[in-house]
């Protein structure tokens, strides 16, 4: 009878999805021993893992000890340039070849995440869901890829641009106008739906650095 377990996951995957929700922010302190309790595995999985992040750049040595990355600002521009291009390229490409059982989720996420408005960080979470569904809609293994690592990066941010007071309201009105141009397999209008959608969110993300946006 084949085992129907789900896989374990390993320690560098445990680590980053720790860092991609928040558990441990820029700056904080990565420490081996306390790590390997945390996650019930033993030292040496730890240790290699801490060393592949260091080396994706997503850890950096402060002295002696291994600390969650920060990006400053010229960083961010770099990371949101390619970020806009790439999602504008995967939203076209979903146009193209979603199917419309796809099509159907991407709908419902859409209609179901307002449903978490008031709650930044939730939101989020559902914002990865909603975006990595046009990845995949777009039957593109190698921008997936590419996009998986982008959004990598993108855990290096202290702060959500959801945080921002008026920024939910107005970013699930952006998610409902790129699933329409999908949905109508327009993919110059998907393009520019996504490529607008992340530009104002970098947008905010500025002011809230610039203390110009209060925060909920």
């Amino acid at each position: 009878m084949k085992d129907t377990k789900p896989a374990q996951k390993d320690a560098y995957t445990l680590i980053l999805e720790a860092i991609d929700e928040g558990v441990y922010r820029p700056g904080d302190r990565l420490v081996e021993s306390e790590l390997a309790e945390r996650f019930g595995v033993s030292r040496t999985p730890v240790r290699e893992a801490l060393q592949r992040l260091e080396t994706q750049s997503m850890l950096t040595r402060d002295g002696r000890s291994l600390i969650v990355a920060s990006l400053d600002h010229n960083e961010l521009a770099e990371l949101y340039a390619v970020r806009t291009e790439l999602e504008g390229l995967a939203a076209r490409l979903a146009a193209r070849h979603a199917t419309d059982e796809e099509i159907h989720v991407l709908q419902d996420m859409a209609r179901e995440d307002r449903a978490l408005l008031g709650d930044p960080q939730a939101l989020s979470r559902a914002n990865r869901r909603f975006h990595h569904q046009i990845h995949l809609a777009s039957h593109n293994r190698f921008l997936v890829q590419q996009l998986d690592l982008v959004h990598r990066s993108m855990a290096l941010l202290a702060t959500t641009s959801f945080a921002a007071v008026g920024r939910e309201e107005v970013a699930l009105a952006e998610h409902d106008a790129i699933v329409a141009a999908i949905a109508a397999h327009d993919g110059d209008a998907a393009y520019r739906a996504l490529k607008a959608h992340i530009s104002k969110a970098f947008e905010t993300r500025l002011k809230i650095d610039a203390g110009e946006v209060r925060l909920r």
